[in-house]
């Protein structure tokens, strides 16, 4: 494969977003490291880019015009997702990152042809990457509904989800679907979830067997343990309770202690309120098998359009032309 030195060095980026889509779907986490050395990359290169055309024999224009769209428009995109919670941090740092890294189509010359096969008009990689993106996150709910029709699963959850043992969620990822009212898009985060258990210092397992004391928040630790961030505790522990005290009266007017723990934790919690959290855990008191949203992982779909953005180019673009739209 050849190509100019900095697309080549571009290459780079996809065992980075690889390896990010591998754990985002292990854990939901990806490091903030994972993505400095790229970002020192992509300004780099960036530079040896603008260098060439600058003292090349062309007016670069074009190139100027792509790159005011990758940055002016796409990286602030990302930025504004994040900020309406549209994007976790990781999936807006990884956008930001592909603007800078490739605000121009990227050539690769094979033996016989070159790499992307389809352009598009405007140019901007970048945002031939999101768009990828998007297509690669809509087939997403297409596959889970097969999943489902195949297991026999069916519910209003069956394009988002799949049900789940109750006894298995301190060990998933996702939000539940239902609460005790039935279905639901706003259901309480798993992550919330274990942030609580950890805090309250019990097990999922002995909430349900003593609902009615785990609701009184008279049975809350006096010195509540950190919550953490939601991650799975690998070595099924939960961490030991403190000691009973007055931190509520039978009539206080928060059962689970739904209150207390998001006062603790400054009232955020992936999103979750009081109400969110007290409807998911009476549902999870009584109910052995729930619908779960594992919801995708937003890095699997970005390095999915990555992949296709550098073999084959613009797939939105091609579907739009193969329907006379474009």
């Amino acid at each position: 494969m050849l190509g100019s030195i900095p697309d080549l060095l571009r290459l780079l980026a996809v065992p980075v977003f690889g390896w990010a889509a591998y754990r985002d779907i292990e854990t939901r986490r990806v490091p903030n490291r994972t993505w400095a050395p790229l970002a020192v990359l992509g300004v780099v290169l960036l530079l040896w880019d603008t260098y060439a055309v600058v003292t090349g024999p062309t007016s670069g224009r074009l190139f100027f015009v792509q790159v005011a769209i990758s940055l002016g428009f796409v990286a602030p995109l990302a930025y504004g997702f994040w900020l309406i919670g549209g994007f976790g941090g990781a999936d807006a740092k990884a956008f930001m990152l592909v603007a800078v890294l490739f605000p121009a189509y990227p050539t690769y010359y094979l033996q016989t042809t070159a790499l992307p096969l389809e352009p598009s008009l405007v140019g901007v990689f970048s945002l031939t990457i999101l768009s990828n993106t998007v297509l690669a996150g809509v087939v997403y709910p297409l596959g889970v509904a097969a999943g489902n029709l195949v297991r026999g699963r069916f519910s209003w959850a069956m394009f988002l989800g799949k049900p789940v043992a109750v006894e298995r969620l301190p060990e998933e990822y996702g939000r539940l679907l239902e609460d005790a009212d039935g279905f639901t898009r706003s259901g309480l985060d798993l992550d919330a979830l274990r942030m609580y258990l950890q805090w309250r210092g019990a097990s999922l397992s002995e909430l349900r067997a003593a609902p009615d004391a785990h609701r009184n928040p008279d049975s809350l630790p006096a010195d509540p343990n950190p919550p953490g961030d939601g991650s799975v505790v690998t070595d099924g522990g939960v961490p030991a309770s403190g000691s009973p005290d007055q931190f509520g009266t039978a009539g206080t007017a928060d059962p689970w202690g739904a209150e207390r723990f998001l006062d603790d934790v400054e009232g955020s919690a992936y999103g979750t309120d009081p109400e969110t959290l007290r409807a998911g855990l009476e549902l999870l008191a009584d109910a052995d098998e729930v619908w779960v949203s594992p919801g995708i992982p937003f890095l699997v779909p970005m390095f999915v359009g990555l992949v296709a953005a550098l073999v084959y180019g613009d797939v939105l673009y091609a579907l739009l032309s193969a329907l006379g739209l474009a």
